[in-house]
Formats: structure tokens, sequence, C-alpha cells
């Protein structure tokens, strides 16, 4: 089991880091959790293909975690040629209806739909993909997931909890994934809480967000539904997980010194071994 750190950033885009999406490799497939921007461009710049990743983990719906969604799904169903397994989604409540707005029959991408399902040198270039007509639109099977058990594959299982961030406007989600090669938590966005360090306790890796020094984030009135490096480390500690990747870093922490607090902050509350993320980096899980 490998994660690939594919976003490590926040909604400020800068040289190193935007948005978030992580992926995990285990057994033949893989696992996407978050899709935001530039999603498949590093999926791409990591050669991984789309085709490989048949479930879509969303922890909640800021612009930071789902803007390439359409993107992807897009890209997987018109380069799969019809070869595409459908793709599973899940995320809390509204991922339903936000993926109807996008790909239905009324959805942003109405328009592009149809004229790649008619228009005859699209389907041209179809067939000469391998692809065999009549062409059908994206397979999506979409699911707005609650805390418990959400998912499991040949030697894998997924489970979900609440995470702390922008109720009630949105909700979120943290996630769990345990199998035979190991177990990771992706915590999503979310302040320090007990559903969290529940869902991670005894896990070999945690993935959490790093948003900014903490005392930096509650002298700017900014720390509720955050977690910044103590936080992260205090809930790994407190699970007892092997293994603390920090992501969403935010711009205040970028830099050599600022990074290097960030780590040494997060090393004075967790023994475990603590990782300052970084784009197309691969982690194994053990």
């Amino acid at each position: 089991m490998e994660l690939t750190v594919l976003g490590a950033g926040v909604t400020t885009p800068s040289r190193t880091r935007f948005g978030s999406s992580h992926l995990l490799s285990i057994g033949g497939g893989a696992l996407l959790f978050d899709c935001g921007p530039a999603t498949t461009y590093r999926l791409a710049r990591a050669g991984v293909s789309l085709s490989t990743i048949d479930q879509l983990f969303f922890t909640h719906h800021h612009y930071d975690h789902d803007a390439d969604f359409g993107c992807f799904v897009l890209c997987r169903w018109d380069h799969g040629a019809g070869q595409e397994r459908p793709l599973h989604v899940f995320g809390p409540t509204r991922t339903a209806t936000i993926s109807e707005r996008l790909f239905g029959k009324a959805g942003v991408f109405e328009f592009d739909l149809s004229a790649r399902l008619n228009h005859p040198a699209s389907l041209r270039t179809y067939q000469n993909r391998g692809g065999v007509l009549p062409r059908r639109p994206p397979a999506l099977e979409v699911v707005d997931a609650t805390p418990g058990t959400v998912c499991s594959g040949v030697d894998w299982v997924v489970t979900a909890a609440h995470a702390q961030h922008a109720q009630p406007w949105l909700d979120s989600l943290a996630y769990r994934v345990d199998s035979s090669e190991g177990s990771v938590v992706f915590t999503g966005d979310t302040e320090p809480c007990r559903s969290v360090v529940e869902l991670a306790r005894g896990a070999d890796m945690m993935v959490c967000m790093c948003q900014d020094d903490e005392d930096v984030m509650k002298a700017k009135g900014v720390d509720a539904g955050s977690t910044g490096p103590a936080g992260a480390a205090r809930m790994a500690s407190e699970a007892g997980v092997r293994k603390l990747v920090l992501v969403h870093i935010g711009p205040g922490l970028e830099g050599q010194g600022p990074m290097q607090k960030a780590i040494e902050s997060a090393r004075s509350f967790f023994g475990g071994e603590v990782i300052f993320s970084e784009e197309l980096l691969r982690i194994p899980v053990r």
C-alpha cells in the first residue's frame, strides 16, 4: 500500500502546492481521496492511468477538494473508450446533487457530452481508441455516505467518521482504509475532534491537514474547523498511529524555516515519523 500526494496545498495556488488530492495504491487498483484543482494533470505526471481508479471519496465540498471532479470524470470516460468500469463516488451530503448538476441531463457538461455522443468526428475518435458504437455517457454510481462502513473491495474496507470543519453549511467526513497491507486515515479538513481520533485508533498512517501555525490561526480568528502541526500531532499521538503525513499546507508554512518549525512542533507531541508532504511524493504506508 502506497500513498501518492497529488495536491498538498490549500485554496491559495503556489508554485509547489495547490488544492487537496491523494491517491492510495492498494492491491492492483487505487482509491482517490478528494479531487482538488489539477488532480487529473498530477495523476498524468505521476504516471497513473485513470482507468485504474474506480473509487473516489470526497471529504467535503470546498472547491480546493472537488474542483477537478468534472475534468477527472470526463477524461477517464473519454479516453476509456467504453472499456472503463463504472466510477463509484462517495462523499458527504450533497455529493449526489453535485454529480447530477455536473453530468445529468440538464447538467453543466450536458452540451459537451451531447457533442461527444453524436458528432461524427467524436464518434470516429472514440472508435479509433477502440470503442464500439453506440457510445454511452459516463457511468457513475454516487452515494451520499454516512459514518460507518462506506464500501469494500477484495482486500480492503473503507469506513468513515464525522470531521468538524464547516458545519452546518457543509458536512465533512474523515475516511479510514484497512487491508492486509496496512491502514491509513484521511482526516480531510477538520479541527481536532474525538470522532477522528477514534477513527484513526492504531492506524499505520494518518494523513492530516496542517493549515498553519496554531497561534497564527488563532490570532487571525480562523482556527475554528482547522488544524495546525500541534493539533495534528496531538490527534496522531492520542490515536496511537505510527506515521503522520502533514498535508493541506498553507502559504504561511512555505519555506524551509516555517516548515522546520512546523515539523518540530509536531514532533514535540508525537513520537512517530512526521512527513511534511510535497506534491507527487510517494510514501509507503508501512
